[in-house]
């Protein structure tokens, strides 16, 4: 194995012994763990370690939570949150678990017009990981299930990972886009079915009960006392309709390239701070001093989750420069067996790259590498194709590097170490094994 693996086992395991074994925060295991990434690179550790921080610098996903943190903070201490649960409460509450397979839903029918999992833990987040939580689901759990069903962002078509994967050598003689966007949606619908099972198992073992007949409002009196507060929600409406394609399209026509450059998880949390300051104005600070203590009351939740996330994206850079993706592409390439071992190393390395990186820039490094591993042992090319995007999803809940992680558990105010075991062993674990049924064959899809 080339350094770059060595760096990342290193890598992983100083995370996890500083974190569960020494019992230290997550930002300083992250810090740690860079650091050690870093010394791999001999002489030239100094310009590696400069080069991740200059990339984690600019990284968009690392505004991105800290502004979802303070717009959390926002709508809370403004009492939106409380109206706008007690809205969702008197539609839903008298379901059992019903906040939590409303947002599956929600990750689900978002996953193609997102794209990416921080699109889906944004904008599906910010509005039922509150609701989650005021309807007695414990943050973590609530934080954990956002971020699991922020893969949909991937394995649902019409995905940029999708036409990435469309576009590679491999892939484009063999498959077409018709042909893969049918099998793909049938593969993420086998995600999106056992996700609806985490939720049927998690509302009976955690003991998430009814919303009791007294708590909940009548809808008309909820709307009457809600409406106002749903507004702020224009926020993250505005940036996910001018991504899809008529919104695109009239961008264009009044921008011109510039479309291209919005970005739903940008955007989506500056929006809806906008609109959460107008709908609620009037209970906002009027002096200084008021202002220095509202804003100092939240200080504290930057510390860590700051810290994180710039040396999670910092060492990803890092592990990228040390040639991290050609090494682990060399070992896929080499590898020969039945088809179901093939299918568990490739889904096992696609899952481990993803961890640092993205679902989609694993997908344009080695995506087609995959595909060529899995045809040659006897996946169907729409099998293969479509297990690569389910291997490929588990990076948003695959710590400790997935971006949605720390922008769910920024929205829930809690630990992102918190769900890192729940997260590995109820969606990064099934989701691989669910994409070794599909490759196999096991679980169908169309060819």
């Amino acid at each position: 194995m080339g350094v770059a693996v060595w760096a990342l086992i290193t890598y992983i395991a100083i995370i996890v012994v500083w974190n569960t074994v020494l019992k230290r925060n997550i930002g300083e295991a992250m810090l740690v763990g860079f650091v050690a990434v870093c010394l791999f690179g001999g002489g030239d550790a100094l310009e590696l370690a400069s080069a991740g921080l200059d990339e984690a610098l600019s990284e968009e996903v690392v505004f991105a939570a800290l502004a979802f943190v303070f717009m959390g903070y926002l709508m809370t201490e403004l009492g939106l949150i409380d109206r706008q649960v007690t809205l969702l409460n008197s539609v839903f509450g008298r379901l059992r678990g019903g906040s939590a397979y409303v947002s599956t839903s929600a990750a689900a029918l978002l996953g193609g017009p997102a794209g990416s999992g921080s699109g889906i833990a944004a904008s599906v987040g910010s509005v039922t990981i509150p609701w989650m939580i005021r309807s007695r689901w414990r943050p973590d759990l609530a934080a954990s299930l956002v971020a699991g069903n922020a893969g949909l962002g991937i394995s649902i078509p019409p995905s940029s990972s999708m036409f990435l994967l469309l576009g590679s050598a491999a892939v484009a003689p063999v498959l077409s886009a018709d042909q893969l966007i049918v099998a793909a949606f049938a593969g993420g619908l086998w995600t999106v079915l056992y996700r609806f099972v985490v939720v049927f198992i998690w509302v009976r073992r955690f003991q998430i009960a009814k919303i009791s007949g007294e708590d909940i409002a009548p809808l008309r009196v909820a709307l009457k006392q809600g409406f106002s507060s749903l507004l702020v929600y224009a926020g993250i409406a505005i940036p996910v309709v001018l991504t899809l394609d008529f919104g695109v399209r009239f961008l264009e026509s009044r921008v011109g390239d510039a479309a291209d450059d919005i970005s739903v998880i940008v955007w989506i949390p500056v929006l809806t701070i906008l609109a959460t300051l107008l709908v609620a104005w009037r209970r906002l600070p009027r002096t200084g001093r008021e202002w220095s203590t509202y804003l100092g009351n939240m200080a504290s939740r930057y510390a860590v989750i700051g810290a994180t996330l710039l040396f999670a994206f910092a060492a990803a850079a890092s592990l990228g420069e040390l040639g991290l993706v050609a090494q682990l592409t060399t070992i896929m390439e080499g590898f020969e067996a039945p088809l179901w071992i093939v299918a568990s190393v490739v889904g096992l390395l696609l899952v481990v790259i993803a961890a640092p990186l993205t679902g989609t820039a694993t997908i344009a490094a080695v995506g087609g590498v995959a595909f060529s591993a899995l045809t040659a042992a006897g996946a169907p090319p729409a099998a293969a194709a479509t297990a690569i995007l389910i291997f490929a999803s588990t990076e948003g809940a695959s710590p400790p590097g997935a971006a949605p992680i720390y922008i769910a558990t920024g929205i829930a105010g809690v630990d992102p170490s918190r769900t890192f075991l729940r997260l590995i062993l109820w969606f990064v674990l099934p989701i691989l094994a669910i994409g070794v049924l599909v490759a196999t064959g096991l679980l169908p899809v169309p060819a």
